[in-house]
């Protein structure tokens, strides 16, 4: 049977923070703010494979209350919930993500950001894409209050 998950992210934009998009340390005056890494790609990611069996959601299997998940990779939490997938009979067949960012300009780390997240998932780099898109200003991604990402992904699930 193929299942599919929808995942959607969004975290707020603060000084002092790196900006984490895919595993990938975007040159930026600013980051997204979060317990972990604040990663919305791979985040975005984790939540549509989590929603393909109908696992729950990330905070619900790392909690921003625990203290070890503060400043975690977020790949690492991604690699864990491939466990869960796994572990209930599941088989990532890929992954189609996009980035919402006003800027920076994300283009050329796309590639790099497709393949860190094909390697924690298991899966060759041609079932990976990243996108990203401008909101031409619009909403609070528009004014550069945060960033967001949404995924979509199949999963084959024997069970």
């Amino acid at each position: 049977m193929t299942r599919v998950g929808f995942g959607f992210d969004l975290h707020p934009l603060a000084a002092g923070r790196p900006l984490v998009l895919g595993g990938v340390t975007v040159e930026s005056d600013r980051g997204l703010a979060g317990h972990s890494d604040a990663d919305v790609l791979s985040h975005a990611v984790g939540e549509a494979l989590l929603g393909a069996l109908a696992l729950g959601d990330l905070g619900r299997h790392f909690p921003d209350t625990d203290p070890r998940y503060r400043g975690i990779s977020s790949l690492r939490l991604l690699r864990s919930v491939v466990d869960l997938v796994t572990a209930r009979g599941g088989r990532l067949v890929n992954v189609d993500a996009t980035v919402l960012a006003q800027a920076p300009r994300l283009a050329p780390l796309l590639p790099e950001m497709a393949k860190r997240l094909a390697d924690a998932l298991g899966l060759e780099t041609d079932r990976v894409s990243v996108k990203a898109k401008s909101p031409e200003g619009l909403g609070l991604v528009g004014r550069q209050e945060g960033m967001a990402a949404m995924a979509v992904v199949s999963v084959e699930v024997t069970a």
